[in-house]
């Protein structure tokens, strides 16, 4: 059994968030705890920082030594987990060490009654439901308000790594190489793309697993063990192949004009369309799971990962401090 030091520092955190006012960092690590930093403490130029004010201002337990796999900012703090997603009162985890979930909809494996299923990733619609990515191959519908699993989405082969969603259309990538598109309104799937297939992309020696993927009006992004590649949305045509020296992409979202990018790699990138690098971002993590940025009330990029570590990035370009998860 692991002590607490070892936890400490053989920690990975694999989910971030903001809270809605943008004041507090939330992030979730695979022992089952959540810390919440207070961001104006960190990143605010008027505020001169100390070791005291970059440690957490909160820390409690959803449950031991269960992944916080994902987080999503609503209402509530919903939380994923392993077989179940939680919801947590946004003012009990920034001030409560006691924080105990408001309520919780159990998702049950599909394919294994035996095993729980993880929930990787969740995208909230403008229709108010949660989309989530699980580990049973399936994308399930959540309405919170009734508690209950609406609908579900099949069309995967192996277990959905990322989702994104704008509008009435959603995307998500797996383990199985596919990128597949949705019309939220029929629920049904409209198209399919297997980037590993394209000669430009197929890197064999990483597979054929999709780690991320994001789509705005035009483009759709998405990379893993394929190279990271921006493909047309209507055309389903391959627009650019980004030159990035990593093992596999595990992030990667659109930002204004440009977009962000991360994995396996010494670097965390911000990239022009064509393909140009922007800025390379030296990574505490030899893996980033999570990237999360706002503009408002405070700037920031924050990047986690395989690591106990947060980078915390003011302009985009370059790594300003070091957060510390300590349990």
């Amino acid at each position: 059994m692991k002590t607490m030091a070892d936890k400490n520092y053989y920690n990975t955190i694999l989910s971030q968030v903001f809270s809605p006012c943008g004041k507090y960092l939330i992030v979730g690590d695979i022992y089952g705890y959540i810390s919440v930093f207070n961001l104006q403490k960190v990143v605010c130029p008027e505020s001169s920082t100390n070791a005291e004010d970059r440690k957490a201002k909160n820390v409690f337990m959803v449950q031991a030594d269960i992944q916080i796999n994902s987080l999503l900012a609503a209402d509530n703090l919903i939380v994923g987990t392993v077989g179940e997603i939680l919801a947590f009162n946004w003012q009990h985890i920034i001030n409560s060490a006691d924080a105990k979930a408001i309520w919780r909809i159990e998702i049950p494996n599909t394919k294994d009654n035996f095993e729980k299923v993880d929930i990787n990733c969740m995208v909230q619609a403008q229709s108010g439901d949660i989309y989530v990515g699980c580990g049973d191959n399936s994308i399930r519908i959540v309405n919170i308000e009734s508690g209950s699993i609406v609908n579900t989405l099949n069309g995967h082969k192996d277990y959905v790594h990322s989702i994104a969603n704008i509008g009435n259309e959603l995307i998500s990538g797996g383990e199985d190489g596919l990128v597949n598109m949705w019309d939220i309104r029929s629920k049904t799937l409209v198209h399919s793309i297997e980037p590993h297939k394209n000669v430009k992309l197929q890197r064999p020696e990483l597979g054929n697993w999709i780690g991320a993927v994001a789509l705005n009006d035009d483009w759709l992004l998405c990379g893993g063990g394929p190279r990271l590649s921006l493909w047309h949305f209507r055309s389903m045509n391959v627009s650019t192949v980004f030159p990035l020296d990593d093992k596999g992409i595990h992030v990667a979202e659109f930002f204004e004009d440009s977009i962000l990018a991360g994995g396996r790699s010494n670097y965390f990138y911000n990239l022009n369309l064509d393909g140009t690098v922007v800025s390379e971002i030296q990574t505490s993590s030899v893996s980033i799971f999570s990237a999360i940025h706002q503009e408002e009330p405070y700037k920031a990029l924050c990047l986690s990962g395989s690591s106990p570590h947060i980078d915390i990035c003011n302009n985009y370009n370059y790594r300003d401090q070091i957060l510390t998860v300590s349990i």
